[in-house]
C-alpha cells in the first residue's frame, strides 16, 4: 500500500471523529441562539462577538503555545485574513442585522441553504478546473434537500414574506460567507497546517474586523450581571474556540459540502435547547422535521461511507 494512503481502519476512525467532532460543534451553535438571546440586551451583536473572541482568542493562544511548534507562515496571510473576516467578522455582521430584518424562519431557510450553495460552488469549481468527473452522489443531493425540508418543518417557515428586502441579503449573504469561510480554509490544510494553527489566526483577525464595529455600539453598552457573563463565558470557550476547531476539523476530514449540511442540524438543537430550558413547546410537525434532518445528514454522509473505500493524502495528524 502507498504510503501517502491512509489505511482503511484508520481512515474510518478518523472519519469517526470527525462526524463525532461536527455534532459536538453544531450541539455548542445551537445552544449559542439561547445564550446570545440573553446576552445582547447587554453587549449589543458585534460588540458580543468581539467580547466572545477576544476571550477565546486568550485560550486559543495558550493551545497554539502548547502544541508542537509552528512557526508563521507569511505566504498564508491572504487565506487567514479573508477566511477569517468571511467565516468571523462578515458572517456575524450579516447575521446579526439579517435577524433583526427578517423573521427567525425565514432566517433559519436561507442558512439552511448554505448545503445547497456549497455543493453547487464545489460543483462550479470544479467545472472550471476542469479536473474531470465532478462525483456528488445523489444520496448527498438527496440528503440536502431532505435536511432543508426538515428545517422548513422545525423553524415553522410560513412563506410569507416580511418585505424587508435588507434583511433577505444580510442572510443570504451570511450563507455566502460561511461557504468562502469554507473554500478558504481548505487550501491551508493542503499547505500541512495544524488545526490550531489555523483556527488560531482566522479568530484573531476575524476579532481585528469586530473592533471598528465596537466603537459605534458604544452607548449601547449594559452592565452585565454573573449570567450574563457565564454565557459570554460559554460563548467564548465553547463556540467560538472549541466550536471553530471541531468545525476546522469536520472541514479537513470530511470535506466542504459534507461538512456544511451538518449546519441544518443548528436550529434542531435550538429548538429542543428551548422545550428543555425556555419551556418553549415543540409540535408535531417540528418533531416530525428534526426526524428529516438527521435523516438529510445521514444520507449526506453515507455515500462515502459505503461503496468503494475512501482514499485520501495522509499527512500524519495535527
Amino acid at each position: 500500500m502507498p504510503q501517502n494512503i491512509m489505511p482503511p481502519n484508520a481512515l474510518n476512525s478518523r472519519r469517526k471523529n470527525a462526524v463525532l467532532a461536527n455534532i459536538t460543534c453544531i450541539l455548542f451553535w445551537g445552544f449559542s441562539f439561547i445564550s446570545i438571546k440573553i446576552a445582547v440586551p447587554v453587549f449589543p451583536p458585534m460588540t458580543l462577538g468581539a467580547v466572545r473572541f477576544a476571550i477565546a482568542i486568550v485560550l486559543l493562544f495558550i493551545m497554539y503555545r502548547i502544541s508542537p511548534g509552528e512557526k508563521f507562515y507569511p505566504g498564508d496571510l491572504p487565506y487567514l485574513i479573508a477566511s477569517g473576516f468571511a467565516g468571523v467578522t462578515f458572517y456575524f455582521f450579516c447575521e446579526n442585522n439579517g435577524v433583526a430584518l427578517v423573521t427567525a424562519s425565514e432566517a433559519s431557510i436561507i442558512i439552511a441553504s448554505i448545503p445547497v450553495l456549497t455543493m453547487t460552488c464545489e460543483w462550479l469549481a470544479a467545472k472550471l478546473r476542469r479536473t474531470g468527473p465532478v462525483r456528488l452522489g445523489w444520496q448527498r443531493w438527496l440528503g440536502v434537500f431532505i435536511s432543508m425540508a426538515g428545517v422548513i418543518l422545525v423553524a415553522r417557515v410560513s412563506f410569507v414574506l416580511s418585505g424587508s428586502m435588507a434583511g433577505y441579503v444580510f442572510m443570504g449573504g451570511a450563507a455566502l460567507c460561511w461557504v468562502a469561510y469554507g473554500f478558504l480554509t481548505k487550501p491551508l490544510f493542503s499547505r500541512g497546517r495544524s488545526r490550531i494553527y489555523i483556527v488560531f489566526w482566522q479568530n484573531f483577525f476575524g476579532l481585528l474586523g469586530f473592533l471598528p464595529f465596537t466603537i459605534g455600539e458604544y452607548k449601547n453598552w449594559g452592565t452585565p450581571n454573573l449570567p450574563v457573563l457565564f454565557h459570554v463565558l460559554f460563548l467564548a470557550v465553547c463556540c467560538s474556540a472549541l466550536g471553530y476547531w471541531l468545525y476546522v476539523q469536520a472541514l479537513e476530514v470530511l470535506g466542504v459540502s459534507v461538512s456544511s449540511v451538518f449546519i441544518n442540524l443548528t436550529p434542531v438543537v435550538t429548538g429542543i435547547a428551548g422545550f428543555f430550558i425556555l419551556g418553549d413547546r415543540l409540535s408535531p410537525l417540528q418533531w416530525i422535521g428534526a426526524v428529516l434532518v438527521l435523516m438529510g445528514v445521514y444520507l449526506t454522509v453515507l455515500p462515502e461511507r459505503r461503496g468503494r473505500p475512501f482514499r485520501t493524502k495522509w499527512k500524519g495528524g495535527h
